[in-house]
């Protein structure tokens, strides 16, 4: 009986130890090797997109790009979240399961991807009746990432809302073995 108990009690430590919350700053290191990882994938939906719609200048068909590019991202995030951990992630040694440490199914990672423009969405929402500069709308943006960020400390398990509200998680993952 102690050894079935030992046995059980040693799978909950494990399973505790799985799903073991990334730090704030891991994720948002994570969070920012990502973002210099989707300037190749801009650059080449934008190469696709000039070519296919024969677009010479930069401004020409500017919505048009940006919906392709929002498309691209999706199609990018669903596809690596759905099979657990996207390039970045790998390298920070970070798992997206969800509530029950299940790989997340691609329906979920599309719930996701909608939810995780809050990083973005709100302080471009405030901006867009006002005519500021760069520099301006830089700090506002950056001041909301950071506040969006500091909320995840409210939250029972660390993460971030736009996890919480999606049945995601994230968690630490081990380095494969080589």
């Amino acid at each position: 009986m102690g050894s079935t108990y030992n046995a059980v009690g040693s799978d909950i430590h494990t399973m505790q130890l799985e799903l073991n919350t990334p730090g704030l700053w891991r994720r948002m290191a994570c969070w920012l090797y990502e973002g210099m990882l989707l300037f190749g994938v801009v650059f080449l939906a934008g190469y696709l997109f000039g070519t296919l719609s024969q677009t010479r200048n930069a401004m020409d068909n500017r919505h048009a790009l940006q919906a392709f590019i929002f498309i691209i991202f999706g199609i990018y995030f669903v596809w690596f979240w759905a099979k657990g951990q996207t390039l970045a992630m790998k390298t920070w040694h970070i798992r997206i399961v969800d509530v029950e440490g299940k790989p997340i199914t691609q329906t979920r990672a599309l719930c996701r991807y909608a939810l995780s423009w809050l990083w973005f969405l709100p302080p471009l929402m405030a901006l867009a009746p006002f005519q500021l500069g760069g520099g301006e709308s830089a700090v506002i943006i950056v001041g909301w990432v950071v506040v969006w960020a500091l909320l995840s400390r409210f939250h029972p398990h660390g993460q971030f809302w736009h996890d919480a509200w999606a049945g995601t998680r994230l968690i630490s993952s081990q380095p494969m073995s080589r």
